[in-house]
């Protein structure tokens, strides 16, 4: 599912804007910034996938996006060049991909790259072969580029196969909380702060509603299942609920096994956390510390991917 960088340098390298995007599941974020390297803008608008682009309705969705970005821009000058990392990205995709960024933002096809959305946080946080970035966002994985430029990862299968610990995982694993607990006492989710907290979010605490919500309305989407996450994060924060700590220590323990993972192949490396699931609430990292061995060098990534993106994209500096 995780493709290689699209590694054909942007064409011109005189000094110009550069716009970077981080899509995800959730949500696509860009910055814009100078030769100088300064931000010139941010935001954000619907999440953009290498997924979407094998359909024409998801290279529709794609284009619309993008356009958004391009009216966002556009009253800061615009960009000469594009770095974009994107989730569920393959290199042969870059051509198509080129050609929707060229006709949604105005640059030229040859200057705008594209790798995925985990190469794009690797390159920006480590030089190769330095460390292991940790990524938990809608779903989770761990991902090592090594000396000679070559990207390793662990995880990163989507939710029907793992993705634990990620916000589609934190969501589900509420879900079934919850609804295990109506199963043996129906109406027990009155005393339940995670309950309520996620009925708030869902919209109802009938089964009804649970059901169509999670099948065929928002959360059948894996960006807004994701999402759900927030609503435990607010039970744990606001109520100091136990069971929603206890989830999201869970999710922490979960990606430790993803970091465990790649130290056993790749020896002790620096770690470098990045991804919202670690904006949740601080016991998820608490969770991920305490499965490490002592002493572990974790850090969280100082620097936004889109940031980043946009940074390289405006000094040419290509991944």
């Amino acid at each position: 599912m995780w493709g290689m960088s699209d590694a054909t340098p942007p064409a011109t390298a005189a000094p110009c804007a550069g716009l970077g995007l981080d899509a995800g599941g959730t949500q696509t974020r860009w910055a814009l910034a100078g030769p100088d390297g300064g931000l010139r803008g941010e935001g954000r608008v619907a999440p953009i996938s290498g997924l979407q682009l094998d359909s024409a309705a998801g290279r529709d969705a794609v284009a619309a996006a993008l356009r958004d970005i391009a009216a966002a821009i556009t009253p800061l000058g615009g960009a000469g060049r594009v770095v974009a990392g994107i989730t569920g990205f393959e290199a042969a995709q870059a051509p198509l991909l080129r050609d929707l960024a060229a006709a949604a933002l105005g640059t030229p096809a040859a200057a705008v790259q594209a790798l995925t959305d985990i190469e794009l946080v690797c390159r920006s946080a480590f030089a190769p072969g330095a460390g292991v970035v940790l990524v938990a966002g809608t779903g989770s994985i761990a991902a090592f580029v090594d000396a000679q430029g070559r990207m390793h990862r662990a995880g990163g299968r989507g939710a029907v196969i793992d993705d634990a610990g990620g916000g589609h995982w934190i969501a589900r694993r509420a879900l079934r909380v919850i609804w295990r607990a109506e199963d043996a006492e129906p109406g027990a989710w009155r005393r339940s702060p995670l309950a309520r907290h996620v009925f708030d979010h869902i919209g109802g605490s009938d089964w009804a509603q649970t059901r169509r919500w999670v099948y065929s309305g928002p959360g059948a989407a894996r960006g807004e299942m994701g999402r759900l996450a927030l609503a435990v994060a607010a039970a744990a924060t606001a109520d100091e609920d136990p069971v929603a700590l206890a989830l999201l220590q869970a999710a922490g323990t979960e990606l430790a096994r993803l970091a465990l993972a790649m130290q056993q192949r790749f020896g002790t490396l620096p770690l470098a956390l990045a991804g919202r699931v670690f904006d949740l609430h601080p016991i998820v990292e608490h969770g991920l510390r305490a499965a490490l061995p002592a002493g572990a060098d974790v850090r969280r990534l100082s620097l936004p991917a889109h940031h980043a993106a946009a940074r390289m994209a405006a000094s040419a500096t290509t991944p």
